[in-house]
């Protein structure tokens, strides 16, 4: 798949069908995690790999209504921070270069015929709490959000156009 291509068809899937996630491409989902930029190189993130169906309905409990479609998914990864490794200048960039991971996994996963939503958990305290706590983390590893992985029950979606020029402003306001 062409990366824009990707980009411009890539949905949230909340609905998987039961088939398992293969560990290749898992392998690949993380690779491309890890692949994206991030301040001063400081690889400040936890991957969690989940696919125990008790953990992943814990999960969802964990982080609420939001978070359904862990019901049927048959992965998530679980993304945290680890602050002993941010960049002590300016340490909240970790929140950055966790998004910027998850949107690698997004795309890595839609190009490989997997679907995924990603279900935000920071800056909520209580969702942070719960999942920090269902996974026993130490104080310095943050979680900032759950992605879902799996098979969509629905297909995947057709490319669409959302360019709304009127976002857009050339060197003024």
């Amino acid at each position: 798949m062409e990366t824009l291509q990707a980009i411009y068809s890539r949905r949230s899937v909340r609905q998987f069908s039961g088939k398992p996630v293969e560990q290749e491409k898992t392998d690949k989902i993380l690779k491309a995690a890890m692949s994206g930029p991030c301040c001063v190189n400081a690889r400040e993130w936890e991957f969690i790999v989940v696919t125990d169906k008790s953990v992943l309905n814990k999960m969802a409990d964990a982080n609420g209504k939001p978070a359904q479609p862990l019901r049927s998914a048959p992965m998530a990864v679980l993304v945290c921070g680890n602050l002993q490794n941010s960049f002590k200048p300016a340490p909240d960039y970790w929140v950055i270069d966790c998004s910027i991971a998850i949107q690698n996994m997004s795309l890595a996963a839609h190009d490989m015929g997997l679907g995924s939503v990603w279900l935000g958990t920071w800056p909520q305290a209580d969702r942070v709490k719960n999942q920090a706590k269902l996974f026993n983390l130490p104080d310095y590893i943050i979680p900032h959000s759950v992605i879902a992985f799996g098979y969509p029950l629905n297909g995947v979606g057709e490319e669409r156009d959302l360019y709304d020029s009127s976002k857009v402003h050339y060197e003024r306001w």
